[in-house]
């Protein structure tokens, strides 16, 4: 299975060049750490945050500049600092080109929830559901199963939903997945060592397979 990082990693390769990208919570903050150096990306955070470079070192760390998850972070040539009225409305004017998520549960229909589990105290929804509204392209980071073993990949999502029929790509610790209104989950790769087999067992939602299924390859 892969690690957060690799998730991050392989995610990195659907970066392209020129694009405005936001990076949720978790898994996908990652990603910046894994953006080629010859593509020219801008990465946002809907704290009022344009131009976001890697995670700093410690001796570089400034405990003012952090991310909308609160995570300390360097800043790159350019970058502007702004209020979350201006950041949000860039996110609902649709000036983002792709949004990177983590998420509790995907349906097969691309319905994504990720903001609250029923009965438990959370702050509040964020920005998520102005990203999946408004975004060109959403791609999810996740686990495939819940610690307890059950699959995160579902018919129907059971808790609150952040955004309906909106998920494009998902890549998770056992495989990299599209979206189709039609086919369901469609299996494009999977991790290295890890079977078609295993990915379908763990899979609660529909599952179409395609031909012979390449392992994903980190240089």
């Amino acid at each position: 299975m892969l690690t957060k990082n690799q998730i991050a990693q392989r995610i990195a390769k659907e970066v392209k060049n020129g694009q405005y990208i936001n990076l949720g919570i978790g898994i996908p903050t990652l990603v910046a750490n894994y953006i080629p150096d010859h593509l020219e990306v801008v990465l946002q955070s809907e704290n009022g945050l344009l131009g976001i470079g890697p995670f700093p070192k410690e001796e570089d760390i400034d405990p003012d500049l952090i991310n909308a998850g609160k995570q300390t972070i360097t800043m790159v040539k350019g970058s502007v600092l702004f209020n979350s009225a201006e950041s949000f409305a860039m996110i609902r004017g649709g000036h983002v080109h792709l949004t990177i998520l983590g998420a509790m549960e995907v349906s097969e229909k691309g319905d994504i929830a990720n903001w609250k589990i029923p009965g438990k105290m959370v702050k509040g929804m964020g920005g998520a559901m102005d990203l999946v509204a408004s975004a060109e392209n959403i791609i999810v980071a996740m686990q495939h199963c819940s610690r307890d073993g059950q699959s995160k990949l579902l018919a129907e999502c059971s808790l609150p939903i952040t955004g309906i029929k909106c998920v494009k790509k998902i890549v998770t610790d056992l495989a990299v997945l599209e979206v189709d209104p039609e086919l369901g989950f469609v299996l494009k790769e999977r991790a290295p060592g890890v079977s078609v087999e295993e990915i379908k067992a763990k899979t609660a939602g529909k599952l179409t397979v395609e031909g012979e299924v390449p392992e994903m390859v980190f240089e």
